[in-house]
């Protein structure tokens, strides 16, 4: 028979853990959306036309 020993208190530290990583995690996925907004990208200049022949299109019935 093996004796182990039991070196955490409770169950609800490791909850406890959990919601603090999980705060942490949203945190920083905050941050980073904050900080891509602050990054101006350029607009583009040209305006991009395609046309695209009829031949291509398929009738779907």
């Amino acid at each position: 028979m093996h004796f182990y020993k039991k070196t955490s208190i409770g169950k609800s530290n490791n909850y406890i853990k959990l919601l603090i990583k999980l705060i942490l995690a949203f945190l920083l996925f905050i941050a980073i959306l904050f900080m891509l907004d602050q990054i101006n990208f350029p607009a583009p200049n040209k305006k991009i036309e395609n046309l695209i022949p009829n031949e291509n299109f398929k009738v779907i019935k």
